[in-house]
């Protein structure tokens, strides 16, 4: 039985912020729903990958049909690289977080590059009711903690966080998805994202997108700007940060040689 979305808003028509945020936040419905089958362990993050995907596939085909797709779950058409506008698209981010319910730290990612650039963005955080978006950013509250936060992997956050942490009197805070930590810092849970352990295109392009549109710095490790839409589409490093941070995190990074 397919999925029954509904229909998007009827500016999504012609309003790209508009249609990633519905995109995001249905597919998130479907995960919910997902969650709820009884499901666990492999089988459960198996079956939340391929049934997001899918509805995303069949949605964007169906509401922009012209458009190109990078999805992590599907095959990469190298066709992309010729068209002037492309979804990036991560399905279930944090995959692991999904299966351990009731966690919350997960996501979903719609994404679209246009022309060069990231034009609009939504990361869904289903387990929250709340889908964040380029249409309407987040306002970024004033930070409520002395000390710098920054979020980190739960399982692999890079060595040299450690060090920057030490330096800048900062403390570490883990949780899962990608997304869910470049969120974490327009929600003023964290006050920094600062990642070199290995990621992809899908993996940081919305959440980059809703982050720079609530006005967070946004790099790579080095300072210099994350692109999108590229024949290789690992893009192992970023910095999400509030403004203030940036200096002194890009000069940590390249003084210590990190990335």
């Amino acid at each position: 039985m397919t999925f029954d979305a509904g229909s998007p808003p009827e500016s999504a028509a012609h309003d790209d912020h508009v249609l990633a945020t519905w995109l995001a936040t249905v597919a998130g419905e479907r995960l919910l729903e997902v969650r709820g089958e009884g499901l666990e362990g492999k089988e459960l993050k198996d079956a939340g990958d391929r049934a997001a995907h899918e509805l995303l596939m069949r949605l964007i085909a169906e509401h922009r049909p012209d458009d190109a797709v990078l999805s992590e779950e599907g095959k990469d058409d190298k066709a992309r690289l010729q068209r002037a506008r492309v979804w990036i698209v991560d399905p279930l981010d944090g995959t692991r977080e999904f299966s351990e319910v009731p966690r919350e730290d997960w996501a979903v990612h719609v994404a679209l590059w246009q022309d060069g650039d990231l034009v609009a963005g939504a990361v869904a955080q289903p387990a929250l009711g709340e889908t964040f978006n380029t249409g309407q950013p987040p306002v970024v509250p004033p930070r409520t903690s002395e000390r710098p936060r920054i979020a980190v992997s739960r399982s692999r956050p890079p060595e040299f966080v450690h060090a920057l942490a030490a330096e800048l009197d900062a403390e570490l805070v883990a949780m899962g998805s990608a997304g869910v930590k470049v969120i974490s810092v327009a929600r003023d849970v964290t006050d920094a994202y600062v990642h070199a352990g290995g990621q992809f295109e899908w993996d940081s392009a919305a959440p980059v997108a809703v982050a720079r549109a609530a006005g967070l710095f946004t790099s790579r490790v080095d300072g210099t700007p994350l692109e999108y839409n590229q024949e290789d589409v690992y893009l192992p490093d970023l910095i999400v940060c509030r403004p203030e941070l940036a200096e002194q995190i890009v000069d940590f990074v390249k003084r210590n040689g990190v990335g």
